[in-house]
């Protein structure tokens, strides 16, 4: 509706000289009053100065250029020169067979055609199961991915994999040493080393599958280890290389990345988070984009030397500090490895870069825009949301959570007590710069309190009055219903019908602000209106015509929760 509108009004700017070639985009806004109309457009005000002319002059002559509609039944000029709409009811019964002949693509556009996205979200490190906090990054990236898609855009959805660095020497060794544990031997277990239970399992594998690896405990192991924790860790991932050999040491490390990996696509899959590509950090090296990277500053002049490492100019671009790209023992740094992969992005030909990051990622977007602005990239093409922490509570007490101790509640665990759907919808239902207080109690509960239960219940209503209509032995007509549509004109149905037509800018708004709370609420408000509608009038009544035309607005109402909640990860039950 707002495209006929904005259409009008352009057809409107042409009669009037000067108007159209001044290139302004018309804008079409739904009005806050409805006393105001429906929509409002702020066009006169726009070329007011371009034109020399005041702005109600513009409205009047705009208003009266404006080609016959059948969908518009007034026009007014308020204020210092706004038009406002207000539109006939046919547009309204019109915008409902739009809704069932679109079906499950209702609510889609093309206003970011031609324009490809890589949307980077999750991307935990591969050192244990996802907790929760992960499991809000997963929601909010994956139906960030859908809107864009129904958008138009071109969406790429990317997993990086920190496969590479001490990290992972880290998690070698403590599989290592669960393993010699499980093939029977005794000793104290590092406390710096990973400690989660989630190792044992995997360990004991790797005791029984290789057990040349796991024989023995060197006598030099634990002997004369240094006092600091990350000093003693880094004298245990040498001594091991050296008992293993550099072979046996990656077939340890691969064994457990495999592991944890596949529990993390798994986990992710059957959340209903699924990628297009999942990027090894450790690939950048093996095809040289690191070295590319490091060239590329080098020949820009924004590197030097300092202590034996090298250094990025990163403060000639407005971080607090420079930053080290290659360590003084040749290993180059994971900035220099992110700064390669976001180059990498580019390179693969992706207009935009989308990151969902942890909030306490905060002070790496500046470095890592500095990166990309002294490689010759438009730091403007990366866009970083920031997903705040999740906080379970249960019985009004909030649970405790530590990854630290390795005793932490996992993505699936949640999945197991709350389901898929809740878990979903109470991920995105806040904006993501705000901290999320998870009512485990609430998620559960089969009441109007619980939102996703409150939105499910409107969709499997509908299918409910459906059944009810073929055991009475009666059918819907389309085109009965389409021919007594004059027949809605209770307040409520020209409520709900004008709430329905809505969803197409709502998810265009959700998409261009990375805000899938809007399609949340917006829900929340059809299902209201729908709740209220259902305990007013009956639906399924003797009159054919009135009912026909009550049942296609009812069909309506399912088409649109249907797609909603799909852009959520939300499922559409039909009966509960």
């Amino acid at each position: 509706m707002k495209e006929q509108l904005q259409q009008l009004v352009t057809a409107a700017l042409e009669a009037i000289p000067g108007a159209a070639e001044q290139g302004r985009r018309v804008e079409i806004d739904r009005t806050r009053d409805a006393s105001h109309g429906h929509f409002s457009c702020n066009i006169a005000m726009q070329l007011a100065k371009p034109l020399k002319k005041s702005p109600r002059d513009i409205a009047t002559a705009v208003v009266a250029n404006l080609p016959d509609s059948t969908f518009v039944a007034s026009v007014d000029i308020a204020g210092p020169g706004f038009i406002n709409f207000r539109l006939a009811d046919s547009a309204f019964h019109a915008e409902l067979q739009n809704i069932l002949d679109s079906g499950e693509t209702y609510g889609n556009s093309q206003i970011g055609a031609d324009t490809s996205v890589l949307l980077e979200y999750v991307s935990a490190n591969p050192t244990g199961p996802l907790h929760v906090g992960h499991g809000r990054h997963a929601a909010y990236g994956a139906t960030l991915a859908n809107l864009y898609t129904a958008t138009g855009h071109n969406v790429h959805r990317e997993y990086y994999v920190n496969d590479a660095g001490r990290q992972m020497d880290i998690l070698a060794l403590s599989c290592w040493l669960r393993g010699l544990q499980a093939a029977g031997q005794s000793f104290d277990y590092p406390t710096g080393a990973y400690q989660g239970d989630y190792l044992l399992p995997i360990a004991a594998e790797l005791a029984a599958k290789q057990g040349s690896l796991a024989t023995h405990v060197p006598p030099e192991l634990f002997t004369d280890l240094s006092a600091d924790p990350d000093t003693q860790l880094d004298e245990l991932i040498s001594r091991a290389r050296e008992a293993l050999g550099e072979e046996g040491f990656d077939t340890v490390l691969q064994h457990v990345l495999k592991a944890i990996l596949d529990d993390i696509r798994d986990d992710l899959a059957d959340f209903g988070v699924n990628y297009d590509e999942w990027f090894s950090e450790k690939s950048l090296t093996i095809t040289g984009d690191v070295q590319t990277a490091l060239d590329l500053l080098a020949k820009n002049g924004v590197t030097y030397e300092k202590d034996g490492a090298v250094w990025f100019r990163a403060t000639d671009y407005g971080d607090e500090k420079d930053r080290v790209v290659v360590r003084d023992n040749g290993r180059t740094t994971y900035f220099a490895s992110d700064i390669a992969y976001h180059l990498n992005k580019r390179r693969r030909g992706f207009d935009r870069l989308i990151n969902v990051w942890g909030a306490d990622h905060h002070g790496y977007i500046p470095r890592v825009q500095a990166g990309m602005t002294a490689m010759g990239e438009d730091p403007a093409c990366l866009h970083v949301e920031l997903v705040q922490f999740v906080a379970l509570y249960r019985g009004g007490q909030k649970a405790q959570m530590s990854t630290r101790s390795g005793e932490f509640i996992t993505l699936r665990q949640l999945r197991d007590e709350v389901g898929n759907d809740a878990a979903r919808l109470f991920f995105v239902m806040r904006s993501n710069e705000q901290h999320l207080d998870f009512d485990l109690d609430l998620a559960t509960s089969e009441s109007s309190d619980n939102p996703v239960y409150y939105l499910q219940y409107a969709h499997a209503r509908v299918c409910s009055v459906m059944r009810q209509l073929d055991e009475r032995g009666l059918s819907w007509d389309k085109n009965t219903a389409v021919a007594n549509l004059n027949q809605l004109g209770e307040a409520q149905e020209l409520q709900l019908m004008l709430t329905l037509s809505k969803l197409p800018e709502t998810v265009a708004a959700a998409a261009l602000q990375n805000a899938p709370q809007h399609v949340v609420h917006y829900l929340k408000d059809v299902a209201q209106e729908f709740h209220a509608y259902y305990n007013a009038h009956k639906f399924i009544v003797d009159e054919a015509d009135i009912r026909n035309a009550r049942l296609m607005l009812v069909l309506a109402t399912r088409q649109v929760m249907e797609n909603g909640l799909r852009l959520l990860g939300v499922s559409a039950p039909e009966q509960m």
